[in-house]
């Protein structure tokens, strides 16, 4: 009587990282904080270095580092490329961008990551009916935990969509909207947002050494509670209205706080105020 045949276990094929057959070159003009977290993110998502241009006049260690394994560091002959990110800063733009006209081909994309310079500004420094997306991403893209809002112009086709995406999602979450009008709300929310939580975590430990905590336990508390909520409501499913109202037992000491932060002279007013601040300061910026 024959054995029965053993069976064979399955073995998973290895994951195909999202960027590791992005087509062509792409262009990073800007290699400071928020454009080398990006091409950080890029590379650990396959995009493979060779592919990759940088120009920036004063590059920092870490990116000649990458030279080493194929990237390009301010070549002196340009060539075509798929996508141009740009992500410098917008009061340098001007004199920035001319460069970048030299990439462009029949099917380069540009993708803006600047605060403020509106999409008929792109448009105006590159050549006619380019395919250009304005994005706004925040800091947390550092550590891949970042949110950006993205708006396309009428030359985005579907597959540079995807490929504006597959980018962006490197360092975090992608939204896309329609309306331009959006983006200054957008920089105001999310873009600033991250040094309103900042703030959040400072005005804790100073309210807590004003109530006798040790200035380091004080710190310590309100980086580690701020830091704890966040993820908290990362990973939850409620919303953050019912997460405080999970926290606030009647009468009780949150209660009594929150009766504070949420008077008519509060944090949400006060948040609102500064959210519009920050949108008209966006508008200023675009001109």
């Amino acid at each position: 009587m024959k054995k029965p045949a053993a069976k064979k276990s399955a073995t998973k094929k290895p994951t195909q990282k999202p960027l590791a057959k992005f087509p062509g070159r792409l262009v990073l003009l800007g290699a400071g904080k928020m454009g080398f977290a990006m091409l950080e993110g890029w590379l650990a998502r396959g995009l493979d270095p060779r592919k990759v241009i940088v120009l920036d006049p004063q590059p920092a260690k870490a990116v000649k580092a990458l030279a080493r394994r194929g990237l390009k560091l301010n070549p002196k002959t340009p060539s075509e490329a798929t996508a141009i990110v740009v992500a410098v800063k917008p009061q340098i733009a001007a004199d920035a961008m001319p460069a970048l006209a030299a990439y462009v081909g029949k099917s380069t994309f540009a993708l803006s990551i600047m605060a403020g310079r509106t999409i008929v500004f792109l448009a105006d420094a590159l050549p006619p009916n380019t395919p250009i997306v304005r994005a706004m991403p925040n800091t947390p893209a550092s550590i891949g935990r970042g949110i950006t809002v993205a708006v396309p112009n009428a030359y985005v086709s579907a597959r540079q969509r995807k490929q504006t995406s597959d980018l962006l999602a490197a360092t975090g979450g992608v939204e896309w909207v329609k309306d331009e009008a959006l983006m200054d709300a957008v920089t105001a929310v999310s873009g600033s947002g991250p040094a309103y939580v900042f703030l959040l975590a400072e005005a804790m430990a100073q309210a807590g050494v004003a109530a006798g905590l040790p200035e380091a336990l004080a710190a310590r508390l309100a980086r580690d509670t701020v830091a704890g909520a966040g993820e908290l409501l990362h990973r939850s499913k409620l919303d953050a209205g019912t997460l405080r109202q999970n926290v606030t037992s009647p009468g009780g000491t949150t209660a009594a706080a929150l009766s504070v932060l949420m008077g008519a002279d509060g944090f949400g007013r006060l948040l609102t105020e500064a959210v519009a601040a920050a949108a008209r300061r966006s508008r200023e910026l675009a001109g």
